[in-house]
Parts: structure tokens; C-alpha cells; sequence
């Protein structure tokens, strides 16, 4: 959609007032949208792991032979 040459003359037309609402040339505002895009669709790091809770750790220490 970001590709100039694909947009309908109403998305055009639509892109190019939010490019001068933020300032920019309708180019470098798709540049933009389409970098910010790409970026959004790299897959994030995954959360470090939470350390068990205590009745977690009571249940597994209960679960072990003496």
C-alpha cells in the first residue's frame, strides 16, 4: 500500500494531507510509514523467563525424594 504508484487517487489524496499535517513530502512520508512498518513486523525478543513462585517451588521441593 506504501507504493505510490498502487494508491487509489482517495488514499493519495488522503496520504498527502497527513504528509503535510506532519510536515513532509508525500515521498518521504511513505518512506516513513513503510520503514515504521517494517519495523513493527520484526519479531520482538521474548520475555526473560519469571522465576517459579513460591507454591511452585514448594510443590516441586515436595515432588523430590528426601
Amino acid at each position: 500500500m506504501a507504493d505510490p504508484k498502487t494508491l487509489t487517487p482517495a488514499q493519495r489524496a488522503y496520504e498527502q494531507k497527513r504528509a503535510a499535517k506532519a510536515g513532509k513530502s508525500l515521498e518521504s512520508w511513505l518512506d516513513a510509514k513503510q520503514k515504521r512498518a517494517a519495523a513493527e513486523a520484526k519479531p520482538a525478543a521474548p520475555p526473560p523467563k519469571k522465576k517459579p513462585g513460591l507454591i511452585s517451588r514448594l510443590l516441586d521441593r515436595a515432588h523430590k525424594p528426601l
